[in-house]
């Protein structure tokens, strides 16, 4: 004969942990019994580790072995709940049913009430039927069936027509108390208020319900609601722990929005911004979304802007974005920062330093004898020499014709990166030779 494993024993509780976990193996299955909130076997262990509850190994009804148990009562599941959440894991809450054997007891008493209820209405029956009246008085009955109908139907519509006012009643009641209730309610107190006057509420953080390891941080603005930034895992302990207020979390995931707005006259068209031969004239400025399948920027928000007959689109930041929507910075502003060079603008090159410490008699731009073209390269003494980089046509026309780029800029703008390099390794080997020295 086969042996009886622990599983044909599992007749109840322990039977539906087990079918539950089989088929949720990464969920924490808390069962509400009673009072009580009950987690079992590995559950047990893990959550009496993380929630620091008590376990104990209990005998359970139907299953023959002691079963390490941990509980909490139902009114602390708002506490324990969202600790679970926090540590990562998955919770699901489950009702406890009633084991197969209990079930057929029930179901055999019910069946028993049942037939004899069933005998008792019979007996009833029969002495009814035993009584009967003559035929006479029958006849004479049957006279005054119509007006006890008739009663009855009046009986009837009385009952509807008071039940009805009645529902009128407690609906008007009903409304009432909410019209009071609403009057009641005090608007909420906003966690701030930006330079425009709007009112931030419901700044919170919560996590991803998809990825339990994201959190987001979102707010409403004068009742609007905000899309959610997924947040840093520093701000995050930082705001748990009450380092970080919402006013600052607003500040790091939603500038614009507390930034003064400038005026719509700023936006009308056409416009004039100051060029390096004099004024030039904006006819159009707007956003778009790339749709050409075949360009790599396919997809992204871009920037388009018309100056005379040139037309041209550079692909706009997220911050530069968010500036445009939120109303916070000129177009004009927005076409220096992203097209600035391309229209020789002096104000777009104000940017490029070099380096502390780098001569710029140390630059040259020349012109490359094997392929014809204008590269940029900085000699930095004994700290060696850059490689020669070539430079865009703009930049070129910027420098030697519009005059509204110098040297300097053209070399910290595309050797920038590399010499910060060169200086930092030179700074390494003068303290390395120092320190054998001594």
């Amino acid at each position: 004969m086969a042996k009886k494993t622990d599983s044909d024993n599992d007749n109840g509780i322990i039977r539906q942990f087990n079918e539950l976990k089989k088929k949720h193996p990464d969920a924490m299955l808390l069962f509400r019994r009673n009072s009580f909130y009950e987690l079992y076997k590995q559950d047990a262990v893990k959550a009496a580790t993380v929630l620091a509850i008590e376990i104990a190994d209990r005998m359970l009804p139907d299953y023959k072995r002691p079963v390490k148990v941990a509980s909490f009562p139902q009114s602390a599941l708002d506490i324990y709940l969202p600790r679970l959440i926090r540590s990562g894991i998955r919770v699901a809450i489950c009702d406890a049913l009633d084991s197969p054997l209990k079930k057929t007891g029930q179901d055999k008493a019910e069946n028993n009430d049942r037939t004899i209820k069933n005998n008792t209405d019979m007996g009833k029956k029969k002495k009814e039927q035993g009584v009967q009246e003559a035929p006479d008085r029958t006849v004479e009955n049957t006279v005054d069936v119509k007006p006890a109908r008739e009663k009855k139907s009046k009986a009837k519509a009385e009952t509807k027509a008071e039940t009805g006012t009645d529902n009128e009643v407690k609906t008007e009641k009903k409304d009432e108390q909410k019209t009071e209730a609403a009057q009641q309610r005090k608007p909420r107190k906003p966690q701030m208020v930006t330079a425009n006057g709007e009112k931030v509420t419901h700044g919170h953080a919560y996590q991803s319900t998809t990825n339990p390891a994201d959190w987001y941080f979102t707010a409403k603005i004068d009742g609007q609601q905000l899309k959610p930034q997924k947040m840093d895992a520093s701000d995050l302990a930082a705001y748990q722990n009450k380092e970080m207020t919402v006013p600052q979390l607003m500040e790091r995931y939603y500038p614009t929005k507390l930034m003064p707005k400038v005026s719509e006259e700023a936006f009308r068209m056409p416009m004039e911004i100051a060029g390096p031969d004099g004024s030039i004239t904006v006819n159009k400025f707007n956003v778009y979304k790339e749709k050409d399948e075949q360009r790599p920027d396919f997809g992204k928000y871009k920037f388009y802007v018309q100056v005379g007959d040139t037309n041209m689109s550079a692909v706009a930041s997220r911050q530069d974005l968010n500036a445009y929507f939120d109303r916070v910075a000129t177009p004009n502003q927005l076409i220096e920062k992203n097209f600035g060079e391309r229209l020789h603008l002096k104000s777009a090159y104000e940017k490029y330093q070099l380096p502390e410490g780098v001569d710029p008699k140390g630059v040259r731009v020349t012109k490359d004898r094997n392929d014809n073209k204008w590269k940029v390269s900085v000699d930095l003494g004994e700290k060696g020499q850059t490689s020669r980089h070539e430079i865009s046509f703009d930049d070129g026309y910027s420098l030697f014709k519009t005059k509204t780029a110098t040297r300097e800029q053209i070399a910290a703008k595309y050797l920038n990166t590399e010499i910060t390099g060169m200086l930092a390794a030179n700074t390494a080997k003068v303290e390395k030779s120092a320190s054998m020295k001594m």
